[in-house]
């Protein structure tokens, strides 16, 4: 017998059912008795130094337990290590509109919010940095002390292989710049926790966090407590996309004043609340050079980027190397240039949203490659296609390509959309649009290095042939849980129904690094496949004793272990629970994954390296009114290898939301402030423009099937990668559609009538960034490319 029980089929969620009948608690629907309800005071200015704090009035009102102050919480913390600037309530400084000041806890929020009120804080206001170009230019000011220059959070400059030499051998070069707007994550859930220290001195944080494994370690940090005496449950998550993935100021605020009062309390941040501590898109300006033959051959290509971080740093170093690490594993680059700066600004902190990092350069890249191949006069789709990396290999920066499926899926797209008959030949105000992308499967090092696990996975089978799964991985809608489940089953030969799964509870779960940059089925899934091969093992065994028929020879489907030779020989798979315990004692057994060691070597190699990547490609048609600007995608045709489908039906689920998400980027989407005050301009779902059912497509998608070695079962992730090509594909397609160039996110109505306006002048109607800041940056660290690179030379 051949093929799979469970993988590759479209089970239900495991959680399907409890959430559509509403039975599923996230954070804010938890109540405990004596419960006290807590609210924080944010700060109205966007930089100013506190002079002083006078919470005397406060403490009076009745109903008030508790008032915190930035001198009751001083350590300071951040998501990474580099990076710990934060502080849970402010101690000297604030940094930007919506800073933490001070904290209420009280019998009711609108006691706490009473008492808010009446602390008064005395602000010595200091200059506001609210552009990149402030800050740079403004030295004399410095939002942080520390960074790698003023204002600077971080500064690279690497270089693969003699870029100016790729350049020498072009026959053609080209310079562009790009806008890529912010945007925040608009999850329907607001953050929420809930705090209570109970009497046997333990600590639990129950919250709507995508890294219990890290808010875990920052509230040991900062509440001064041993990591043992702390619990952290992660809440089923009511959407994501990685505005939850830093330990945050109202977690360790909550802790702290259930420290103080020994009884549970709660916070659920406003919907504005969310917008100001979002984490979000970072800003992000990009010059790109690059030079090619006059067959598009890319000799060499040169990336700048300029982030704007907010107030803190967050995931900020990572993302200023994820600005420039991911170009090499699309197409083959023999010689690359990367230089970024991510710049303080006194604005909310900016952070990780689905694709971290990448959309922002891909979406440069793949409209800077359409203007090649029109400039050369050739098709855009076989100039990319000519020069796709290859598997296996090592790009010139030694990230590793364990699999790709890029070239099926620009076939695919391409021929279900008709794109080589409508490409500059539908009537004007209609058009389409290619590009494609890739994305890694997992970070291939973990925040804080070390030689442990990245996830690691404990199964239990009880004697009637009940299966638990334990890992420390959260569910946050994209169905890690239901994934855990579907592998354990299809190894054991039950039904995902038999599974139950426990996730996200640092007293009962096995550490797993929690759910960001697309990694928890090839890692959690993986450590999955460890312990439920060791554990199948225990059931073969004392089955094929029973049946006196070789381990082998023995197959687990349905429910049943049998002879494959004979089918009908066969026991029940309690009854081979039953014997396996009687022969070898209580059954459990765990699992854990480690990614490949990453080849490079230089500093900087740690962001990018992945156990594998998965690739998109993407065609957009749109039709665009020239007299009102608006943009209407009619259709999206994305095909994306995802190595294999464990789920087909949430691996399409994912896509689409990647697609809605990267829609809303490409047309509306824009984290705006007030460009004196630092006021957020749109902090509300109503204001704050997002694509509603009238606005999202249709979508055909397809699934490439490549089976990566690295993956469990063959997969790779799916969760991220297919928003990155939707801007670009857009962009494409609006110039396509009436030949006017938008090279800034969003394309809104304003920018195409701008555009067709300027075109209608005699100018190019292009709308876009026209310079970059002046910034003098360092000699880059040279890295040798790998031997196969310097062995072929120019690819010719």
């Amino acid at each position: 017998m051949s093929g799979f029980n469970v993988i590759g089929k479209p089970w239900p969620k495991v959680d399907a059912l409890p959430k559509c009948t509403g039975e599923t608690r996230y954070a804010d629907d938890l109540h405990f008795p004596r419960m006290l309800y807590a609210k924080i005071l944010r700060s109205p200015h966007a930089h100013a130094r506190i002079r002083r704090i006078d919470v005397s009035r406060a403490q009076a009102v009745p109903g008030v337990h508790v008032v915190l102050t930035g001198r009751d919480l001083p350590t300071r913390f951040g998501i990474l290590p580099v990076s710990q600037d934060e502080e849970a309530l402010c101690v000297e400084k604030v940094r930007f509109v919506g800073d933490p000041v001070a904290a209420v806890a009280a019998v009711d929020e609108w006691t706490a919010e009473e008492a808010l009120r009446l602390i008064e804080v005395e602000y010595e206001p200091l200059p506001a940095l609210l552009t990149m170009e402030q800050a740079l230019a403004e030295s004399s000011v410095r939002i942080h002390e520390y960074g790698d220059g003023p204002n600077i959070h971080k500064l690279v400059s690497l270089e693969f292989g003699e870029v100016a030499e790729g350049f020498a051998q072009a026959d053609y070069v080209r310079e562009d710049i790009f806008f890529y707007a912010g945007s925040t994550h608009l999850p329907l859930e607001q953050h929420a926790a809930v705090a209570h220290y109970g009497p046997d001195g333990r600590l639990t944080l129950w919250s709507s966090t995508q890294t219990p494994h890290y808010v875990h370690r920052a509230l040991a940090k900062v509440l001064g407590l041993p990591p043992h005496r702390i619990r952290v449950i992660a809440m089923p998550v009511g959407g994501g996309f990685g505005g939850k993935s830093d330990p945050f100021s109202h977690e360790i605020v909550v802790a702290k004043l259930a420290l103080l009062t020994g009884r549970p309390v709660k916070i659920t941040l406003t919907r504005e609340e969310v917008f100001y501590v979002h984490r979000g898109r970072h800003p992000v300006l990009l010059w790109i050079k690059t030079g090619v033959r006059r067959d598009g051959t890319i000799t060499a290509m040169h990336v700048r980027s300029f982030l704007d971080g907010g107030a803190y740093g967050s995931y900020g170093v990572a993302t200023t190397y994820y600005t420039g690490a991911l170009q090499t594993v699309t197409y083959k680059i023999p010689r690359y240039k990367f230089e970024g700066v991510r710049v303080f600004t006194n604005k909310p902190p900016c952070g990780p949203k689905r694709g971290h990092g990448t959309p922002q350069p891909r979406f440069a890249l793949e409209v800077h490659l359409d203007k090649i191949a029109e400039d050369l006069g050739l098709d855009p789709i076989q100039m990319r296609r000519r020069q796709i990396v290859e598997a296996p290999s090592l790009t010139v920066n030694w990230l590793r390509i364990s699999s790709c499926g890029l070239r099926a899926c620009i076939d695919r797209v391409v021929e279900a959309s008709g794109f080589r008959e409508k490409f500059r030949r539908l009537p004007f105000g209609r058009g389409v649009g290619f590009a494609c992308s890739a994305y890694l499967s997992g970070a291939g090092l973990p925040i804080y290095w070390n030689d442990m696990p990245h996830s690691g996975v404990q199964i239990k089978i009880d004697r009637e042939g009940g299966v638990t799964v334990f890992c420390g991985s959260a569910d946050i809608g994209q169905g890690s849980d239901s994934i855990l489940a579907y592998i354990v089953a299809e190894i054991l030969g039950i039904l995902p129904e038999d599974v139950r799964v426990v996730t996200a509870d640092t007293d009962l779960t096995p550490v797993d690094l929690g759910s960001y940059s697309s990694r928890v089925t090839v890692m959690a899934g993986n450590a999955a496949v460890e312990a439920a091969e060791r554990l199948r093992r225990l059931l073969f065994r004392a089955a094929a004793e029973r049946l006196d028929v070789p381990e082998d020879q023995l197959l687990a489907r349905e429910r049943r272990i049998f002879d494959q030779a004979d089918p009908e020989r066969g026991l029940d798979f309690a009854e081979a629970v039953q014997l396996a315990e009687a022969r070898f004692g209580t059954l459990g057994a765990v699992g854990s994954y480690k990614p490949p060691k990453a080849p490079g070597r230089y500093k900087g190699a740690g962001v990018g390296p992945s156990p594998s990547y998965s690739y998109s490609a993407c065609v957009a048609q749109v039709r665009v009114d020239p007299e009102t600007g608006f943009v209407q995608v009619e259709k999206i045709w994305i095909a994306h290898d995802v190595g294999r489908a464990i789920n087909p039906r949430l691996v399409e689920g994912q896509i689409h939301g990647s697609v809605y998400m990267g829609l809303g980027e490409a047309l509306m989407e824009e984290h705006t402030f007030h460009s004196r005050l630092g006021v957020h301009t749109a902090p509300s779902m109503l204001d704050y423009k997002s694509p509603t059912p009238l606005e999202m497509p249709e979508v055909e998608c397809f699934l490439i099937e490549t089976e990566d070695p690295n993956g469990p079962f063959g997969a790779k992730e799916a969760g991220q990668g297919p928003l990155l090509p939707i801007p670009p594909a857009i962009a494409n397609a609006v110039y396509d559609a009436i030949g006017v160039r938008i090279d800034e996110i969003p394309i809104t109505p304003e920018k195409v009538l701008k555009g067709l306006e300027d075109k209608a002048r005699g100018g190019s109607g292009r709308v876009g960034p026209t310079s970059i800041p002046s910034l003098t940056w360092p000699e880059p660290i040279r890295v040798e490319p790998p031997p196969e690179w310097r062995s072929s030379g120019d690819l010719t």
